[in-house]
This record gives structure tokens, C-alpha cells and sequence, in this order.
């Protein structure tokens, strides 16, 4: 049985992906937001060439690019000396061994262009101000009156439809907390690197700045070990947790520290994440992006991950071997396709979510020198690097420069 059309839960990057990945097979899809409006909420991301590569073929790339920035290259400095400890070369580069571009970009500017485009694009209908609770099949009847082939849950880490799933992933907190700003790229102090994306690192924390085009400001996240405030992804510090932060970073270079105390409002963030589970009930629902493997932010793959997952299932679900197929008479009828789609996207997503859980950026460090990208600066010294034992701050590391 063809599948013709497809409820998305979910308008953020894994949901509106998908809706243009399926309308590229001529699938038909509508999708179901919660808010009411999709507004600017977050901050910076990092698209990887996994996912700018996708981006170009579905033709939003030269929008972005027109808006964002490309760094020559990834640097790793020493929090407490402000010591350059190597560098990964980007730009350029990235074009060059990659095939596609690496970008910086404020989840704002994604997200409208990938709205935009969905917008403009035949089949693809957006339905704001529409939860879906329960059963996805009654719930989505209601409100278009529609029967659906495939539901997709796209509704991130805290994700509604992750019930219709048996056995699917649940979510805990880290221990991490992200704070985020902004400052002024004209103000900003002359240590910061207005050019680069610069990763600091330090005892149990890090922080890391890059610059974001299209509102001239430089994106500061600096994680450490919190408390959370709950499901939200943009809660107000009280003077209390901003006195807990920088405690954190106490063993720091001053002008860090400095720059922390006089943050302008800066928001934090809990870090919660997916345990394992299933990703697709074996008959009509599936999960994509942060609702299957919500993953810490060390790696940067979050978005690219989700922006993947939608590639890959539009492809499955329009190619050769379906999901849906006449079944003998000694199996039960279902999408048999889902767990083979499932099983091929958690052998590619689930070794990145290992490595953002349990290594943090030193993953990435020790994963690129094995391969001769990472170029070191002085030799004059040595980092050590163990990993830190100490809760909450599991899965952070514990950098000695």
C-alpha cells in the first residue's frame, strides 16, 4: 500500500525537513505546531556538510548561506590561559573534502527558511496552534478530518507521540545546564575571536563562541553542572544560579569570568536527552530528530541529525522497499519497512549520540587527530584530559591546560 499522506508532529528542524523531503516524492504531508506562533526561540547552531549537503538538495541552501557565516576553522583554547591548544580547519576546506559547506546561523534563520519553503511549496500544509495528545490518529481526524498513511513525531525531546510508541526512548536530565547569550560583535572583547568558532576548555566545563552573520553578534554558551527548571528551553537565571555558574568557572582566566559576570540576560537551558528505545511502532508511527535520540550538544549534530532523519525516511518510504506491503498470512499486516528504516538510521545516529553523551569535546578532538585534521599550535605544553567521575557533571570532561 503506497503511502500518500503523512501527519508531521512537530515544526521545528526535523519537521518541516520532512515535510519537504516527502514532497519531493510527491507525498502530500501536513503538520501539527503546538505554539502558535514560531517565533525566535534559541540561539546558534552549527551546520555541519551532513546537513548543508541535504539543505542543498532541497534547495534552501543558497538562502542560508546568504545569511550565514563560514569559518576558516574550529579552535580549541585553554580556558585558564586563553592558550591556543590546536585548531580544525573549516571553510573552505570543508567544501573541498566534504563536498559541502560548513555554517554558522542564529535556529531562527533555519527554521523561517525551512518554513518559507514548506509555505511555497504544493502538498505541504502547516497547522499552528495544534497539540496533539493521545491517540494521533483520533486527534489529528479532529482537526482536518483526514485519515493519515504514516504519522511522524517530530515534537522534540519531550515528545507527545513517543507514547504510541512501545518500548520508545525516554528522557532524563543530564545534570548539564547550557547558558546562552549574545553580545555586540563590534563591542565584544578583544579575546574573542569575531571570526572563528572557539571552543575553551576547562575543569568539568566548557564554553563556546562563534560568531552569527545575520543579527552581528557573537553566540557565547558556556554548560556546567545544574539544577533544572523543568521542560523549557528558555528559563530566566535568578541572580542565585547565575552565582552558581560562576563558581563553576572560578578556576578560569579572569577576563572569562568577567565576561560571564556581566552577561546580559542570559538564559540556561536543561540538558535532558533520550535513553534508548524504539524509534517506530512496526505499523504507522515513527520518530525523528530529538523526539528518537535526543543527544547533548557537545558534537554539534543535533540539528544535522534531525535534518538526516527526515532525508532518510522521505527516501524510505518512497523507495523500493516500502513500508507498507502485503503481508502472508502467518505475519501480521503492518509497516515492516519501519524497523528496517529504524534499525539503519540508529547504526549512523546512535554512535554520535554515544559520543555527545559520554565524551563531550574531547570526543571530537581525539576523533579528528586520529585522522590528522586537528593542527596543534604550541607544543610548549601538555593537556591532560580524564574523564570526570563526579555527578552531576557526568558527561562532561575534566580538561587540566
Amino acid at each position: 500500500m503506497p503511502i500518500n499522506r503523512v501527519a508531521i508532529v512537530g515544526a521545528g528542524m526535523a519537521g518541516l525537513t520532512a515535510a519537504l523531503c516527502f514532497a519531493r516524492h510527491g507525498i502530500a504531508t501536513d503538520i501539527f505546531e503546538e505554539a502558535a506562533v514560531l517565533g525566535e526561540v534559541g540561539a546558534g547552531l552549527q551546520i555541519t556538510p551532513n546537513a548543508s549537503r541535504i539543505l542543498a538538495r532541497l534547495g534552501v541552501l543558497p538562502a542560508l548561506e546568504s545569511q550565514w557565516s563560514e569559518p576558516d576553522r574550529i579552535e580549541l583554547v585553554s580556558g585558564r590561559s586563553l592558550r591556543n591548544i590546536a585548531y580544525l580547519p573549516a571553510g573552505n576546506f570543508a567544501r573541498s573534502r566534504w563536498g559541502a559547506p560548513y555554517g554558522l546561523l542564529h535556529r531562527a534563520t533555519l527554521q523561517q527558511t525551512l518554513l518559507a519553503a514548506v509555505q511555497n511549496t504544493p502538498g505541504c500544509w502547516i497547522h499552528l496552534d495544534s497539540a496533539v495528545n493521545g491517540d494521533p490518529a483520533a486527534a489529528l481526524k479532529a482537526i482536518t478530518g483526514e485519515d493519515y498513511d504514516l504519522y511522524v513525531g517530530a515534537d522534540g525531546v519531550w515528545s507527545n507521540l513517543r507514547a504510541s510508541v512501545p518500548g520508545s526512548p525516554e528522557t532524563d536530565f543530564s545534570g548539564n545546564i547550557a547558558w546562552r547569550f549574545t553580545i555586540d560583535r563590534k563591542t565584544a572583547p578583544s579575546w574573542l575571536n569575531r571570526e572563528t568558532v572557539t571552543a575553551f576548555l576547562g575543569p568539568s566545563t566548557h564554553l563556546v563562541a562563534y560568531p552569527l552573520k545575520e543579527v552581528d553578534s557573537l553566540n557565547i554558551v558556556a554548560i556546567a553542572s545544574g539544577i533544572s527548571p523543568g521542560e523549557t528551553w528558555d528559563a530566566e537565571a535568578s541572580e542565585a544560579q547565575r552565582a552558581m555558574l560562576r563558581s563553576q568557572f572560578r578556576g578560569w582566566n579572569s577576563n572569562v569570568v568577567r565576561l560571564l559576570e556581566d552577561a546580559p540576560k542570559p538564559t540556561f537551558w536543561p540538558l535532558y536527552q533520550a535513553t534508548n528505545g524504539r524509534w517506530q511502532n512496526g505499523k504507522d508511527t515513527v520518530l525523528i530528530g530529538d523526539a528518537a535520540h535526543a543527544m547533548m550538544p557537545f558534537a554539534a549534530q543535533g540539528a544535522a541529525m534531525a535534518i538526516e532523519d527526515a532525508y532518510l525516511l522521505a527516501e524510505r518510504v518512497a523507495g523500493a522497499c516500502p513500508l507498507r506491503r502485503p503481508s502472508p498470512p502467518s505475519r501480521p499486516s503492518g509497516c515492516h519497512g519501519l524497523p528496517r528504516c529504524a534499525a539503519g538510521r540508529s547504526s549512523i545516529a546512535s554512535p554520535i549520540t554515544h559520543a555527545a553523551r559520554s565524551a563531550s569535546v574531547a570526543t571530537w578532538f581525539w576523533h579528528c587527530a586520529r585522522r590528522s585534521l586537528w593542527q596543534p599550535i604550541s607544543t610548549g605544553s601538555t593537556a591532560s584530559v580524564r574523564p570526570e567521575t563526579r555527578r552531576p557533571s557526568r558527561h562532561l570532561i575534566h580538561y587540566n591546560i
